[in-house]
């Protein structure tokens, strides 16, 4: 199923939270509100991520999700991720996305079994070979405990359906290396904070966490990222955008758009849970910080 939209006219793609009842069931009064919130600032929209705390759904409630939102019709591209380490399942869910009129896949490297370059290369390989739309690649080796190397980039760079790849290892030098072994795949920055250096070094946009809490603001915090016009702008983001990050996400952004009123409970699917953060004065201080940012 071919995407309606340019994927590259997108800087910006929301690792969109999933809401929950205070029951811990999926709140979709209050996703559909989301989703209509992202789609007036005009960023793509990322389903099911870490963010989104797609391994702690069951599969049907990760189907229900994306039939839900894609019910919705959003005037933006809806991307949805495929995690986890067993090939078989992601397959399955593969060929439920290319049911659905979603317009992305992101491929996350296989969390916890450690494959070297050839088992990677052969997992991403078949993933791609069995979607249907673009996909992006998804580096965090924070959360997979194993990194997306060079060699595997250039391994793959000829495949038609890599469109890119969102680099979350924090590392500039990584950004890069990926650039040299694959010069015609896009790259986003999978670090809020960093924006402003990855822009510098030639990425093509954010997959932001910060987006949740502030879709305009962080909009417009990418453009002018993209355009190197505000010099100031890393010294302006980084503390609030740390705030989020104080403990493991997405707990303060869903702590914080609670008190936003965005949400009507923080809730977090366990072992997550927004007792972790035990104290909100950060993320109310970035928030303050943020809305009075222009």
């Amino acid at each position: 199923m071919k995407s309606q939209y340019n994927l590259s006219d997108y800087p910006l793609w929301t690792a969109l939270v999933t809401p929950f009842t205070a029951q811990d069931q999926v709140d979709y009064s209050v996703l559909e509100a989301l989703v209509l919130e992202q789609q007036a600032a005009g960023n793509g929209i990322l389903l099911l991520g870490s963010t989104g705390e797609g391994l702690a759904l069951t599969f049907e409630e990760q189907k229900e999700i994306v039939q839900f939102v894609c019910n919705l019709a959003p005037q933006v591209p809806l991307m949805v991720a495929v995690g986890g380490s067993n090939l078989a399942h992601q397959l399955e869910w593969v060929a439920f996305c290319n049911q659905q009129p979603v317009d992305a896949l992101l491929l996350g490297t296989p969390i916890y079994a450690k494959p070297g370059i050839v088992g990677q290369t052969q997992w991403f390989n078949t993933l791609l070979d069995a979607s249907s739309v673009p996909c992006m690649l998804y580096n965090v080796p924070g959360r997979s405990a194993v990194a997306i190397a060079p060699e595997l980039l250039k391994n793959l760079a000829s495949h038609p359906n890599l469109w890119a790849v969102k680099e979350a290892s924090g590392c500039i030098n990584n950004f890069e290396a990926f650039r040299q072994a694959a010069p015609n795949i896009e790259i986003y920055s999978g670090d809020d904070g960093l924006m402003p250096y990855f822009a510098q070094a030639g990425a093509k946009g954010l997959v932001s966490v910060a987006a949740n809490a502030w879709p305009q603001q962080t909009a417009e915090f990418v453009k002018r990222s993209l355009s190197g016009t505000s010099p100031n702008l890393f010294t302006t983001w980084s503390a609030a955008v740390d705030s989020l990050f104080a403990v493991a996400s997405p707990i303060p952004v869903k702590t914080l758009m609670h008190l936003q009123g965005k949400l009507k409970t923080p809730h977090l699917r366990p072992p997550l849970t927004h007792l972790e953060l035990t104290t909100t004065d950060a993320i109310l201080r970035a928030n303050d910080s943020i809305l009075s940012w222009n």
